[in-house]
């Protein structure tokens, strides 16, 4: 994104008439009426959304409904059309000046991203380096940590992901699930206020699942903020605090889990989560064929 501090960007247009709270009860993220186009083909159609400091949000809804978008938007892969979204109280990707809103530069963006955490589908861990270099390199490249203490804080992440035996690993040599613990420890490397899940597992073998749902059960437990886009109901059943159901680019339903998953309101919602038990027995049936276990979304 380059620096545009002379042009006001389209999303001064969606401007919000509310400001982002300030205090201890302020949101660590506020969306307001965020909108996302690509092509001209609309994906996200007003997104509105608060997430508290502890909390674990997790989006759910089709392929194609705008959770990815709208997690990218937040990291900042993706530039937002309209609206606003803050992170612990900063404007994500502009500076406001004179009521209008201008893009920030590169660097400014890079030093935002630095506070947020994110793991991908894939994995996309560096082949060439081992999995204890690979959670070193960003404290050390990017904060300039001292690579003495960014190795002890590596392998303390290592061992809190399970894999305190494999920093020599590299990954062709770790299986998936290995691979994905070894990214969620590079994301925690760099301290952040914010950690972005997106469909964590939706690669693995179901019967590596487990084990990448159990580290992001105990980073809950530790009071990580978490934003999590998942097909796993049985994670976003025991594990979110609020559940947002996303389908055409707008929020259909969203509430505590018991509400939305156990008892939804709207035809949209039950006839996806109807979909997924589909899926999950369809998933058994086949998990028993072959005498192997499966961790699939259970609702």
């Amino acid at each position: 994104m380059s620096d545009n501090s002379t042009t006001s960007t389209t999303a001064e247009s969606s401007q919000p008439h509310e400001r982002s709270r300030t205090g201890e009860d302020a949101p660590l993220v506020r969306a307001v009426n965020v909108l996302k186009s690509f092509h001209g083909n609309e994906v996200l159609k007003g997104i509105d959304l608060d997430v508290h400091r502890g909390e674990v949000v997790c989006l759910l809804g089709p392929s194609g409904s705008g959770k990815t978008t709208f997690l990218r938007c937040i990291n900042q892969l993706e530039a937002i059309d309209g609206g606003r979204i803050w992170v612990d109280g900063d404007l994500v990707g502009y500076r406001e000046e004179g009521g209008h809103l201008h893009h920030l530069t590169d660097k400014q963006v890079a030093a935002q991203r630095r506070d947020i955490g994110m793991v991908f589908q894939r994995f996309n861990l560096f082949p060439h380096m081992t999995a204890l270099q690979n959670v070193m390199e960003a404290p050390v490249q990017v904060r300039g940590v001292d690579k003495k203490k960014a190795r002890a804080r590596a392998l303390e992440l290592l061992e809190q992901v399970g894999l305190g035996d494999k920093p020599d690993s590299y990954p062709a040599q770790l299986s998936g699930g290995q691979q994905q613990r070894v990214a969620i420890a590079r994301a925690l490397a760099m301290d952040p206020k914010l950690m972005l899940f997106d469909e964590p597992t939706s690669a693995l073998d179901p019967e590596l699942v487990g084990e990448v749902l159990l580290v992001m059960r105990e980073l809950a437990k530790q009071g990580m903020t978490m934003i999590v886009v998942t097909h796993e109901m049985g994670f976003a059943r025991d594990v979110a605090d609020h559940v947002v159901f996303m389908d055409g680019g707008v929020v259909v339903e969203e509430g505590k889990p018991k509400d939305v998953i156990s008892n939804p309101q709207h035809e949209r919602t039950r006839t996806f989560l109807k979909r997924m038990r589909t899926e999950d027995d369809e998933a058994r049936a086949d998990a028993a064929s072959t005498g192997t276990t499966t961790t699939t979304a259970d609702v």
